[in-house]
């Protein structure tokens, strides 16, 4: 399992931006819609994260909460569907949906809210 979660500089920025638009205020609740946005795209993830990783870093724990061996199922299930190999790097893998999921939450709209968040799953 991934013992740390963690984002680089371009990344940091973006999540800034959105806890500023939406409010909220934790990396752990943002970096969690992010990873499930990707998740739930069906196409293959194909992007490393590029840059120096930031200080905003979070053990997978707080990462999942209570949820975090859910989120680890997801990040399983989704490697066997995308038809990755059993020796997958799957914190390489993680780090490319939590990056491509960011990109996708930075882009809702010129200034994302709770409210465009919460359309996305209702």
């Amino acid at each position: 399992m991934i013992e740390t979660v963690k984002v680089v500089e371009t990344d940091r920025d973006l999540l800034n931006r959105l806890k500023r638009s939406t409010g909220i205020k934790n990396w752990n609740i943002l970096c969690r819609w992010a990873f499930v946005l990707s998740i739930a795209d069906s196409n293959p993830t194909s992007v490393d994260p590029v840059g120096n990783w930031s200080a905003v870093e979070m053990t997978w724990r707080v990462f999942g909460g209570p949820y975090a061996e859910v989120y680890w199922a997801l990040l399983v299930q989704r490697a066997h569907e995308d038809e990755l190999t059993p020796e997958v790097d799957l914190d390489r893998e993680f780090n490319r949906h939590l990056h491509r999921g960011i990109g996708q939450l930075a882009n809702l709209s010129q200034k994302p809210s709770i409210r465009g968040l919460i359309s996305l799953v209702a």
